[in-house]
């Protein structure tokens, strides 16, 4: 298992605290197989940052990097307020003051930019806090959809 997928585990056990089940994935995949599709083939965008007071992101899989537009090396370690605009941040710690008090919140739409600072859509955007081995908020968690009209398609 990588280092990246041992992460996607984290995620999804956080997810499944706080909506009682995992991340959105195809039935047919055994629990080594779903893991690594989460990191590299799902069709929704699913990263992370960390709980410092000025969030890092710590995790993006594949459809991440392909929306933002950043090679991992560059995304990793990046700070997240930097996903989006200058006039959209003030809308984006709103969204995060919200997940921090009650844990998650579902179907988020906003604005975002990618390294080249073009605007994109995110869709049906779901971030929650992510908790440690005590249950001790450590972070965020978000997955969004990049186009609408797939929303909710795995194939």
């Amino acid at each position: 298992m990588t280092r990246q997928e041992d992460f996607v585990r984290v995620l999804d056990d956080a997810y499944r605290h706080w909506t009682g089940q995992g991340l959105p994935a195809p039935e047919h995949l055994d629990a080594q197989q779903r893991l690594s599709w989460l990191h590299a083939h799902a069709p929704y965008s699913l990263l992370a940052h960390d709980g410092a007071a000025d969030p890092r992101f710590n995790y993006a899989n594949a459809c991440a990097l392909a929306c933002f537009k950043y090679p991992r090396e560059t995304f990793i370690g990046m700070p997240s307020r930097f996903s989006a605009s200058e006039l959209d941040r003030a809308a984006r710690q709103v969204l995060l003051e919200h997940v921090s008090a009650n844990g998650i919140a579902h179907g988020y739409s906003g604005w975002r930019v990618d390294a080249h600072q073009q605007p994109f859509m995110i869709h049906a955007g779901v971030v929650w806090t992510l908790l440690d081995a005590a249950g001790l908020p450590c972070g965020q968690a978000a997955l969004f959809w990049p186009d609408a009209q797939r929303i909710g398609v795995l194939a």
